[in-house]
């Protein structure tokens, strides 16, 4: 059972890496500040109707922060977590709950731990806009979960 469990983590973390740009978005044109407004407001929106104090993050597909605002009230580690899920999500190309998954499965999953700037929370989710990535949007405060519903309702407000 161990072994099928490996092998499972291993094709998992396998696929996205070999089937190269077919599943895994080329970036694009760097995300514009009016855009990286839109998505903080629909990730704040997200995060008040749930009264969830958070820190939304946006940068650029190379990982360099392009907004970053903290709400009221959210503990102050949160802003340079919500800066790493984002840089990691657009260096990487893919969420940032990919890593967590992977990490969580164990055996091969741990080698997540030597990826450099690689984040295993979710709440970074890369920003597509045309097939291509424009730059990642990161969110921290409350759960790993409730992070990622906010960086969600973030992207799907961009995209309207």
């Amino acid at each position: 059972m161990k072994i099928i469990k490996l092998l499972g983590a291993v094709a998992m973390l396998s696929l996205p890496l070999l089937a190269g740009a077919q599943t895994v978005p080329p970036y694009g044109p760097p995300i514009t500040l009016d855009q990286a407004k839109k998505a903080v407001a629909g990730a704040q929106a997200e995060a008040r109707q749930n009264k969830w104090d958070v820190v939304v993050a946006i940068v650029d597909p190379a990982g360099q922060l392009v907004l970053l605002e903290k709400m009221d009230n959210t503990q102050n580690a949160a802003s340079e977590v919500a800066r790493q899920k984002a840089s990691s999500a657009a260096l990487y190309r893919r969420p940032t709950k990919a890593f967590q998954d992977g990490l969580a499965a164990g055996g091969a999953g741990l080698r997540i731990l030597r990826l450099e700037g690689a984040v295993p929370l979710d709440g970074g989710l890369p920003i597509v806009v045309d097939g291509k990535i424009i730059g990642a949007i990161g969110v921290s405060g409350v759960t790993s979960e409730q992070d990622g519903q906010i960086a969600k309702a973030g992207v799907d407000a961009l995209l309207k």
